[in-house]
């Protein structure tokens, strides 16, 4: 009886564990979706590399090749580039002017260097005078006039920040061609500095939106570090969202991540695309030329075709893009910039439905485009218009309601079932040569099947979470 006992009671304890376990599971997947709820919406955002490396514009005794590593890449002494710092004087700087671009290129979010590896910051820090307010002519926090113009414009404000430090003393390691000693330099007194940053960072500067970390491959950074400031942060704006590079949760520059062990709440793929979705949030960052900080010889533009398409991939594998822009010394985005965001916005004005709030692609290969999603539409980017006016749609087994395309709901399509397969009659003409988007819309949700190698069977997609599916 004793023995029956003990054992009706074990079941019950392992139960009711159970139950905790899934509840606190629940209870912090919740917490993260809320947080993230908003940047899962924007997908589109804008990337800013500014700083003292804007002076010399890339060249550097002759060579060209340089950018924000200028410091590194061109071996340029601390107390040398430090000279920059009278130079940099962006009397042109409008933060108004930087915010309406990007809320005219359909962005939903800015992301920018209060401080890069080079260590200069463009904040006021209380903890060092190697800043905008106390080093240069200009003498007036950037950070501060962008986050109050952002939530004029209604726009997230986003600061990146670098672990690394090339400028502080206790900062390790030194560069191997470096002369500058490491004598009495403590690592630890370097985190409590870093740590007092980023509280200046997220208690100055009103709600802000992502703390983008960078610069975390170094070996005197490790996961305990970079879980402890993921932490920290967390405790000083609960509601704030973190990418993977605040400790080792990243692969190179694919960016991926382990969500279940690594600190952060994204994966950060560096100027490239998946080929596949990647099973949690993530979102690509990418330049428009060859430079994330302003090289003046830099004219490998790529085209605004190329962008918007880029655009769609990424949304249709789930992920969100953040495009970048280099500023000059004075203050200005490159007119090459502002001419692409510009023909963005275009586009994203007639098609930003089928971009914002969607989820990935239902199915495994469009050959004509990508597709996104929402509750009962499918959203088909199509990139080559079929010629005799037939667009075939492999996998779809719900009878859409309607098709017409976004850009012109007047413009009705017929949808016929041929050998099983669904086909959209089309306009013979092409309707948008960069990305034309038709709309299906269903009275449910959509089914699409997609051929998937598991014991033979062929499994509706519509029955996997949208974050894992494998789209093209």
């Amino acid at each position: 009886m004793l023995k029956k006992c003990f054992i009706v009671r074990s079941i019950f304890l392992l139960v009711l564990f159970c139950l905790i376990i899934s509840l606190f599971v629940v209870c912090k997947s919740t917490e993260k979706d809320n947080r993230m709820a908003w940047w899962r919406e924007a997908r589109f955002g804008l990337f800013i590399h500014w700083g003292l490396y804007a002076v010399p514009a890339g060249e550097w005794k002759g060579e060209t090749r340089h950018a924000e590593w200028i410091l590194t890449t061109a071996q340029i002494p601390v107390k040398q580039y430090e000279k920059f710092a009278p130079q940099f004087n962006p009397v042109k700087f409008d933060a108004k002017q930087w915010v309406e671009i990007a809320k005219d290129a359909g962005m939903k979010y800015i992301v920018i260097t209060s401080k890069h590896h080079d260590g200069f910051c463009l904040f006021d820090s209380k903890l060092t005078d190697y800043d905008v307010v106390d080093a240069t002519l200009f003498k007036r926090d950037i950070m501060k006039e962008l986050s109050e113009e952002c939530r004029k414009q209604g726009l997230k404000m986003c600061w990146y920040h670098s672990i690394m430090d090339w400028h502080h003393p206790d900062y390790l390691p030194r560069r191997q061609w470096e002369k500058r000693s490491a004598e009495g330099a403590d690592f630890n007194r370097y985190i409590e500095y870093l740590k007092g940053q980023v509280k200046e960072l997220v208690t100055n500067y009103g709600e802000i939106g992502v703390l983008w970390f960078d610069g975390e491959w170094e070996n005197t950074w490790d996961q305990q570090k970079g879980s402890d400031l993921y932490k920290y942060v967390r405790s000083l704006q609960p509601n704030i969202i973190i990418n993977n590079r605040v400790g080792k949760g990243r692969a190179g520059m694919a960016g991926t991540y382990d969500p279940e062990t690594a600190a952060g709440d994204f994966g950060t793929p560096e100027q490239e695309i998946p080929s596949t979705g990647l099973g949690y949030d993530w979102e690509t960052c990418m330049t428009m030329n060859d430079h994330w900080g302003y090289n003046k010889n830099d004219h490998n533009w790529k085209s605004t075709k190329d962008l918007i398409r880029k655009l769609v991939d990424i949304t249709s594998k789930g992920g969100n893009f953040l495009l970048n822009v280099g500023p000059t010394v004075e203050g200005l985005f490159p007119q090459p910039s502002i001419d692409r965001l510009a023909a963005m916005g275009k586009w994203m004005k007639i098609n930003g439905e089928s971009i914002y709030g969607t989820t990935a692609s239902l199915f495994s290969k469009l050959d004509w485009g990508r597709s996104t999603t929402k509750p009962q539409k499918l959203f088909l980017h199509v990139f080559d218009w079929p010629e005799n006016g037939k667009l075939p749609v492999p996998g779809l087994v719900s009878k859409a309601e309607s098709a017409y395309l976004l850009a012109d709901p007047k413009t009705k399509m017929d949808i016929y079932y041929k050998d099983g397969e669904a086909v959209l009659s089309v306009p013979k003409e092409v309707p948008d040569s960069i990305v034309s988007v038709i709309v299906l819309e269903f009275k449910e949700e959509p089914e699409v099947v997609r051929e998937l190698e598991i014991s033979k069977q062929t499994v509706p997609a519509s029955s996997l979470f949208y974050s894992t599916i494998k789209s093209n």
